[in-house]
């Protein structure tokens, strides 16, 4: 005879994630700014103590999904994609974390309707998808350690909103029109490269604080001695 599954025994979620799990929830249904840890403790079935212990803001919560969301599309990198081309790699990443984020559309469409309202929200999130991006570019074998890195990240930042805005309204279950859009846009990242390649080697020489305190100091010593 076949045996129940012990319920006593099944996986159970952490307080973490059913924290995430009830914020994914609540955007779905209501802007980001009027969601409060109330409102959190009550969908999550948790006190506001043990919320607590695990977040300090909404934000907080948003900046764990992201992470988490990360940890998914790195963990299912194909070996077999180190032999295409760091662009297709790259399409390949940004393809897979969308595939990742579907089941949340609801929510990220929520966190851009606020954020293009909400210049601060707008920023705070800009900041985490630069850091998640990043680690896409890594995955794709592009680099993105540094303040180049960052550039690039925030580069692609800017490329990968309209495929995202594109992705919100995209209905048919191949995604085509958002794959179009992402080779759009990679295309257009692939003709910028060249020029902030070429700004980033005449910043340094332009832009160190420290070479222009010196040559004020210079300046000031010379004008001392005449």
């Amino acid at each position: 005879m076949a045996r129940k599954p012990d319920r006593d025994h099944a996986p159970t979620k952490s307080n973490r994630e059913r924290i995430i799990d009830a914020v994914l929830a609540l955007l779905a249904e209501r802007p980001i700014e009027e969601i409060g840890f109330g409102d959190i403790a009550g969908r999550a079935g948790l006190t506001l103590a043990e919320c607590r212990g695990e977040f300090g803001s909404v934000l907080a919560v948003v900046a764990a999904h992201m992470k988490e969301t990360d940890r998914q599309v790195l963990a299912g990198q194909d070996a077999e994609t180190g032999e295409e081309s760091p662009r297709e790699q790259l399409f390949d990443v940004l393809m897979r974390r969308l595939e990742v984020l579907t089941p949340h559309r609801d929510a990220i469409r929520s966190l851009v309707r606020s954020a293009s309202r909400n210049p601060g929200l707008a920023f705070a999130l800009n900041g985490l998808t630069v850091r998640s991006l990043q680690w896409m570019l890594t995955a794709a074998n592009i680099g993105a350690a540094g303040p180049k890195g960052m550039l690039r990240a925030q580069g692609l930042a800017m490329l990968y909103a309209p495929v995202l805005r594109t992705w919100l309204d995209d209905d048919d279950p191949g995604l085509a029109r958002t794959m179009a859009a992402l080779d759009r846009g990679l295309a257009r990242g692939a003709r910028w490269a060249g020029l902030l390649e070429d700004i980033w080697r005449l910043a340094p020489s332009r832009c160190l604080p420290g070479r222009r305190r010196r040559r004020a100091r210079d300046r000031g010593e010379e004008e001392v001695a005449a």
